[in-house]
């Protein structure tokens, strides 16, 4: 059943909230915002909670107790994130659009997202590493497919 079609992003439940995220750990970037033109830079250093290969929070049940500024994205605050990424399934479903087709939901499997080169697989490094952040701004969590 696409739930994602039927129902609104308020009247999901919280199963089938929690199952629309794909996993690609966009999210878990630092990001900076320029002061003066307020634009948005995404950096390839990752929240040192996410695990770079599986790209998923090691403690996502108690994240906020590690990372107190992880921000929990719900119904209520989606239209205010502005900062997530234009592949992201809450956002897309938010601007009425439908799941890509790399997505989990429709493929079955995380395979295809990493294979598109849509989650953070391979290319992030912990931001605990990081000396520079300026020094780690990137691109590639900008690009969206269909």
């Amino acid at each position: 059943m696409s739930f994602w079609k039927e129902k609104k992003l308020a009247e999901l439940t919280d199963e089938q909230w929690e199952s629309l995220c794909d996993g690609c750990g966009k999210c878990c970037l630092n990001k900076l915002i320029d002061d003066e033109t307020e634009e948005l830079y995404y950096t390839n250093a990752a929240c040192q909670l996410l695990d770079r290969q599986n790209c998923q929070c090691t403690h996502y049940g108690t994240r906020f107790i590690h990372v107190p500024q992880c921000t929990k994205v719900t119904a209520d605050n989606i239209s205010e994130l502005t900062w997530l990424p234009e592949s992201c399934a809450y956002k897309r479903l938010n601007e009425g659009r439908d799941l890509p087709s790399w997505h989990p939901l429709i493929t079955g499997s995380d395979d295809a997202m990493h294979a598109a080169g849509m989650s953070v697989q391979g290319k992030v490094v912990c931001e605990s590493s990081v000396r520079d952040i300026e020094d780690h701004i990137v691109l590639w969590p900008l690009k969206d497919m269909d």
